[in-house]
């Protein structure tokens, strides 16, 4: 039996937890009342890592463990145009990707921090067809999966969008951003301006769905916080365009949704980097100077909306080295990389999934992931369950 850590913040998320396991499954906010609108989140995981190794050749041990996620938050709407809100999640401190936190690893492998930050802190405007917001929130990106930019990644910044109808049906949005980028909860280096193009279409019962954007990375090489990300990402310049499309259909009672993403890093990778002290190459960014794009398949079938709906889903993805920034990529295919930060690229492979609705606001999700690296043997396999409730 692996460790347990008993502290004071592990006793209250856990008593935060089992709150949500017990409380009503209604739906309602904490709080909503007179504009304040007080809601949250837990999740319990359970993970299971197998058959893995290291882009050496070397296996790493299995690993089985328990982690936890909870999540806090408050929006006031001050009037019909005004409004702030901001979040509390657990984590480390030191990781811009996952808020979870370990309690119980039966391989008696370090369970890791066990921190609470502000994620998210902002001031939104909205009249008519335009808004803006300044602040640290998510992403003002649509998007269909975390292949690209993980949800649990919150920048600060500017941001605004535009959204009018085109047709009958059909609507076109444009959103754009201009962020600095996190490194941990509470450091930031580099920038990053985001713009992004969607238009969509009610189509009967189904509809379409289709995007082209671009995340322009600059970084900031001379600040010592953007090297603590891993295989040089914070000093590294990414354009990555992202070109998304998705159809949605009717299958007797339920939705089937077809989904397909191209990535594209255009930024020119030279053999020779001047800014280095020494003059030479950047050996990361040499050896993968062409391996700068992606591609995600999916289908899925079904949803989560009522008690007893149910989810099927299948995802393909095969990701290139810097095709994305994987310091703001996803964290959940894979085991590589540090203990706060995952290395999300350089991989290939399948994800499956299964979930069910326990009502409005609870649903249990299983998921497995195969994925394999494309230039080295590093490969592994994970299997999640995940209880998940909000309120």
């Amino acid at each position: 039996m692996g460790s347990i850590r008993f502290s004071v913040r592990t006793v209250f998320l856990l008593a935060f937890g089992l709150g949500c396991l017990f409380a009503s499954d209604g739906g309602a906010a904490l709080i909503d009342k007179d504009g304040f609108k007080v809601f949250g989140d837990f999740r319990i995981r359970a993970e299971t890592d197998w058959e893995s190794q290291n882009s050496s050749g070397v296996a790493r041990d299995d690993r089985t463990r328990v982690r936890i996620r909870a999540r806090l938050g408050l929006d006031y709407a001050a009037n019909d145009v005004l409004s702030f809100g901001l979040r509390l999640r657990t984590g480390s401190d030191f990781s811009q990707q996952s808020p979870h936190i370990t309690v119980l690893d039966f391989d008696d492998n370090d369970t890791g921090d066990a921190h609470v930050n502000l994620d998210k802190w902002f001031l939104k405007a909205r009249r008519n067809k335009i808004w803006g917001s300044v602040g640290r929130d998510g992403l003002p990106f649509w998007k269909q999966n975390e292949m690209f930019w993980d949800d649990d990644v919150t920048p600060a910044g500017v941001a605004g969008g535009y959204k009018t109808s085109v047709g009958e049906n059909g609507n076109l949005t444009v959103n754009l951003g201009y962020f600095s980028l996190p490194v941990g909860m509470q450091e930031f280096a580099g920038n990053m301006a985001s713009a992004q193009l969607v238009y969509s279409a009610e189509l009967g019962t189904g509809g379409l769905t289709g995007a082209l954007g671009l995340l322009s990375i600059d970084s900031n090489r001379g600040d010592a916080d953007a090297t603590s990300l891993l295989q040089g990402n914070g000093t590294r310049d990414y354009a990555i365009w992202v070109a998304s499309l998705q159809g949605r259909l009717p299958v007797g009672e339920r939705q089937l949704v077809l989904g397909a993403d191209v990535l594209s890093n255009a930024e020119n990778y030279l053999p020779t980097d001047p800014m280095l002290p020494s003059g030479d190459p950047d050996q990361i960014t040499f050896d993968n100077r062409d391996e700068t794009d992606g591609y995600v398949l999916s289908v899925k079938l079904g949803g989560l909306k009522d008690k007893g709906d149910w989810l099927a889903a299948y995802y393909y993805a095969h990701i290139e080295k810097f095709a994305v920034n994987s310091s703001y990529a996803q964290d959940d295919w894979i085991r590589w990389g540090s203990a706060t930060e995952a290395r999300g690229s350089d991989l290939k492979g399948h994800e499956l999934r299964f979930a069910y609705a326990l009502g409005k606001v609870s649903n249990f999700v299983l998921r497995l992931y195969l994925a394999e690296a494309i230039t080295s043997v590093e490969d592994g396999n994970r299997f999640r369950a995940d209880y998940n409730r909000k309120f």
